[in-house]
């Protein structure tokens, strides 16, 4: 099961983020990753494994190669995260601004 909390760890590290970015703009492969990156094949491999892990990417084969994409569910849960976070502090916002109307 795919929660925001294993989602946000995941995307923590800058790498991963940095894939996710990309897959989230085309799907590719590893080596088409590891072309854009600073980081070996082998490595980015181990990130996709563990993004994977995780629910935030998927893959397809294509002849010999696996393609990777990024899950728009598992993104869903990622902004339903954020909405909540920003909907509570909205909310705590307009609580002190209320209390502060009847400070003179």
């Amino acid at each position: 099961m795919t929660n925001a909390s294993s989602l946000l760890e995941a995307m923590a590290e800058p790498t991963r983020r940095a894939i996710v970015e990309r897959l989230v703009a085309e799907p590719s492969s590893v080596s088409d990753i590891a072309r854009e990156l600073p980081i070996s094949r082998s490595a980015v491999s181990q990130h996709l494994q563990l993004l994977k892990s995780v629910g935030l990417v998927h893959d397809r084969a294509d002849g010999t190669r696996r393609i990777y994409h990024v899950d728009p569910d598992a993104l869903a849960i990622i902004r339903a995260y954020f909405d909540s976070f920003w909907q509570r502090s909205l909310e705590s916002f307009r609580k002190a601004a209320e209390q502060s109307k009847g400070t003179p």
